[in-house]
């Protein structure tokens, strides 16, 4: 699908993680790329945001809940998915079949209907060693979910140091790599 002004569309779903607050670098590069950005806050991320400058910026309504019937705002349909910084939790409960808020019931619905998509986690070492989050990344990976985790990608910090690794997040090469799905 395309916008109004013939770009594609491009969701980010945000989770609550240090780098959120940042996020308005992703939609500014893929503005320079051409996409119509639409963002999605979790419901941890909307604290972390600032949703009227993402409003303002993207020129869309930023949901971070499902639509009330007769509600306006209703979102372009997406061509790629871009989800960063991707939590422990939501990437674990997105391979559980948990959608209980907006961003996860869209990941539920879009990727086995095959739009592109692309993770960039933010976790620490101790999270990412978890056998449960190692299969969770594993399962993305089986659904064609394009994931940027481990050596040359992203590779996860020790506990309570994720706040030095918030300039260093790297916004390019997840919309290098939604580019490169598909």
């Amino acid at each position: 699908m395309t916008d109004v002004d013939g770009r594609r569309i491009l969701y980010v779903i945000v989770c609550g993680a240090g780098p959120a607050p940042q996020v308005d670098r992703l939609v500014r590069s893929a503005h320079g790329r051409g996409w119509g950005v639409c963002v999605v806050p979790t419901p941890a991320a909307v604290d972390f945001v600032d949703v009227a400058m993402l409003e303002a910026l993207t020129g869309y309504p930023v949901h971070s809940r499902y639509r009330r019937p007769g509600e306006s705002g209703r979102l372009p349909k997406a061509d790629a998915i871009i989800v960063a910084p991707a939590t422990y939790n939501t990437i674990n409960k997105w391979t559980h079949g948990i959608a209980d808020n907006y961003a996860l019931g869209l990941l539920a619905e879009l990727v086995p209907l095959g739009v592109r998509t692309a993770v960039l986690p933010f976790v620490n070492s101790a999270l990412a060693a978890n056998p449960v989050f190692m299969r969770s990344i594993g399962e993305l990976r089986a659904m064609g979910v394009r994931v940027l985790f481990g050596p040359g990608e992203f590779e996860p910090h020790p506990p309570g140091t994720g706040g030095t690794r918030l300039d260093a997040y790297p916004w390019e090469s997840v919309l290098d790599a939604v580019e490169g799905c598909g």
